[in-house]
């Protein structure tokens, strides 16, 4: 009898083999909080001075910049909390369009410009619902008055568009110009 008590002792529900105990030890070390991060910002920053090209050819001004702003994002705990609330949200809003993406493509046309409008907005809608839970999660106060007030907002962005689509269809026919017949003495022009 106690040899099952020991084992259920010993035993976890979740069991996380090697890969799961390597990512808990790579966890435990920085490698999520602190090493990804510095290396995100890192790139980001290079690029983005890279690409403005201020220092002309001299990366490596580019180089100390990134890395400064690197390290300094990092002083405090805030981009790690904040990277650890998002890129989850991230992951699960990807998986989301994904499975839309294949259930229309199964069904409808992709090369409909309706559907490529339809799944844009629910591209739009779930980045905005990851930031606003981002945000939330945070204690930042806009995410509070997000999910308070996310209903009056959507419905006014709905009264929007079918605002917009209503002028739209309606200007088609006015855009059609007749061009004028002129019949002169040689023929028509």
């Amino acid at each position: 009898m106690s040899l099952g008590v020991i084992f259920l002792q010993t035993a976890s529900a979740f069991p996380s083999g090697v890969i799961g105990e390597m990512l808990n030890k790579w966890e435990q070390a920085g490698f999520f909080s602190y090493l990804l991060p510095f290396l995100l910002i890192f790139a980001l920053v290079f690029g983005i001075m890279t690409k403005l090209d201020i220092f002309k050819d001299n990366k490596m001004v580019n180089g100390i910049i990134a890395l400064s702003v690197a390290f300094m994002s990092l002083q405090f705990d805030f981009v790690p909390t904040f990277f650890s609330q998002i890129f989850p949200r991230i992951g699960v809003g990807l998986a989301i369009i994904l499975g839309i993406l294949i259930i229309v493509g199964l069904f409808a046309d992709p090369q409909s410009s309706a559907v490529n409008y339809v799944l844009l907005g629910i591209g739009v809608i779930t980045v905005g619902a990851i930031i606003i839970q981002s945000a939330g999660a945070l204690g930042w106060q806009s995410g509070q008055w997000w999910e308070d007030n996310w209903q009056m907002v959507v419905g006014a962005v709905f009264l929007l568009i079918l605002v917009i689509v209503i002028i739209g269809s309606g200007s088609g026919d006015k855009n059609k110009q007749q061009t004028p017949s002129f019949i002169g003495p040689w023929g028509q022009h």
